[in-house]
């Protein structure tokens, strides 16, 4: 039997590519947070250099050469000997480098760099054109990068529409020929859902969380939350960005952020427990397959399910709160002492649409995702132009949420994501929702007393469970295999949908 002993040249090679790629996120997340505005040119060029040598790395006649010798070309899968199988972890490294190694070897070593530099300085120019309300300071940028990413469509190739190609980046596999049906069903039964929660006489105020509160408590809260958790700040730590986000270099250094309003205090908390879901999975990747596939999320569909999980079935749950609301008034006696626990877990839980998605509630977030599925599936199929995202936006806004933008900081400029190149990555939000309500529910299957233990602050029960079902495994299955090994059935939108019915029903008393 073959085993990843066999493996080990690959992997050192594999090893020195992640060490590039970590060193360019390190620059990326100082980038968000601590670098001085002015070094935004020389920090384009330094990540151009980096992304540029992994990559070259990556595809160098080495590691073909290596890849050759254990790999079938015609169908991506390790060749056995006769008598001299691979074991599983075996196969699984050998597919997914395959993978990797395919699609890169697909782009010129010049287009990466160039796709990098370029992503770098609108990532910059992003922030200065989202601070002065104007997606016309963005326009040049954007216009560049979705220039960029068709000529990657263009080299990645597609059996049916150019967006596939992209898709395929983020969530292996997913094509809009698959996606398309999946959000009609969700359209189906969340807008009349949404219909229902808007006219029901039931008062849900949530004005009790735009009050004033003290910004340095604030992430004294969330610090608390995400500790209990699990997430390890030995391992880790916590900072402020313009978007929140997490950025892993290893097992042992991954890296959080969330945003501060003074008067908002959702905004805050939730980016926290949002962002540490995101974390736990990365601190609870195999430090020692760290290089391979075997040490990697598997997809961003199942690495937002941790997130989404943790943010929603958990943190706006009333379990959760029996434990950390008392917690909170000690905080902010002034604003919560009055204020009753079930008054407080409506107004977490209110639906209103809303102009931000990161802000949106439960039952209207996957229409800020659709909208932008179909804003990006359009522009990169050329049936809209970049100049007109604008004010596809703004239409789409009022058609799904009836909402109009006042200004492009809460529009077409809110995400950070085209300015990195991450066109294609916004499906994987509604992926993740979908994956967290089922995971979820087999936690409370495969847990007794799941919840007990959540009300008691007991988090890190879950946190187990979730490593030793999902993140420990990396890439060695697929997403749908893994889905299918942990819940017993494939991926299905009606955990979510029952999940959400008999959530909003019961806060706003829905006759059936």
């Amino acid at each position: 039997m073959k085993t990843l002993a066999t493996l080990e040249p690959l992997i050192a090679r594999l090893r020195e590519v992640q060490h590039l790629n970590s060193a360019a996120s390190l620059l990326s997340w100082d980038q968000e947070t601590y670098m001085p505005p002015g070094g935004g040119p020389a920090r384009a060029d330094q990540l151009a250099t980096l992304q540029g040598l992994a990559h070259d790395k990556l595809v160098s006649p080495e590691v073909e050469a290596l890849l050759m010798q254990w790999i079938d070309p015609a169908t991506g899968q390790a060749r056995d000997q006769p008598g001299d199988a691979w074991d599983e972890p075996s196969r699984s490294l050998l597919r997914e480098v395959w993978r990797d190694f395919s699609r890169a070897r697909k782009l010129p070593s010049d287009f990466v760099k160039r796709l990098g530099r370029e992503c770098s300085l609108a990532q910059q120019v992003w922030a200065e054109a989202r601070g002065q309300n104007s997606f016309a300071r963005f326009l040049p940028s954007l216009r560049t990068i979705v220039a960029l990413k068709l000529e990657e469509t263009r080299y990645l190739g597609y059996r049916d529409s150019p967006y596939d190609a992209l898709l395929d980046t983020y969530e292996p596999g997913a094509t809009v020929a698959a996606l398309t049906p999946l959000f009609a069903t969700l359209k189906a039964r969340l807008v009349p859902l949404l219909n229902r929660v808007l006219k029901s006489r039931a008062a849900v105020d949530d004005a009790l969380l735009f009050q004033t509160y003290d910004p340095t408590r604030q992430m004294e809260f969330g610090k608390l939350v995400l500790t209990a958790m699990g997430y390890d700040f030995d391992r880790g730590r916590l900072d402020l960005s313009a978007h929140p986000f997490t950025t892993s270099f290893h097992p042992t250094d991954v890296r959080v952020t969330t945003r501060v309003y003074k008067k908002e205090f959702s905004a805050c908390l939730f980016s926290c427990v949002h962002e540490g879901g995101h974390g736990l999975y990365d601190q609870g990747l195999d430090q020692e397959r760290y290089g391979t596939p075997l040490g990697e999320a598997l997809s961003l569909g199942i690495h937002e399910s941790q997130s989404r999980l943790w943010e929603n079935c958990v943190g706006r749950s009333r379990p959760f709160w029996r434990c950390f609301y008392p917690l909170l008034q000690q905080l902010f006696p002034e604003q919560l002492k009055a204020v009753e626990p079930d008054r407080f877990y409506a107004a977490i839980n209110r639906v209103t649409p809303s102009l931000i998605r990161v802000e949106a509630d439960e039952l209207t977030y996957n229409l800020h995702i659709m909208l932008r599925f179909e804003i990006e599936r359009d522009l990169i199929e050329g049936q809209i132009a970049v100049e007109d995202l604008q004010a596809a936006w703004n239409d789409k806004m009022r058609d799904y949420l009836g909402l109009a933008p006042p200004t492009d900081a809460e529009g077409v400029l809110q995400d950070v994501h085209w300015s990195l190149g991450a066109i294609g990555y916004f499906p994987t939000y509604a992926l993740g929702n979908l994956y967290s309500v089922q995971l979820y529910e087999q936690a409370r299957r495969d847990i007794q007393g799941l919840e007990e233990e959540i009300a008691a602050g007991r988090l890190t029960v879950l946190k187990k469970w979730l490593n030793q079902k999902v993140h420990r495994w990396g890439r060695t299955f697929t997403a749908d295999h893994l889905i299918r090994r942990v819940t017993g059935t494939p991926l299905s939108p009606e955990p979510f949908l029952a999940y959400l019915e008999q959530k909003y029903g019961e806060l706003y008393r829905l006759s059936s």
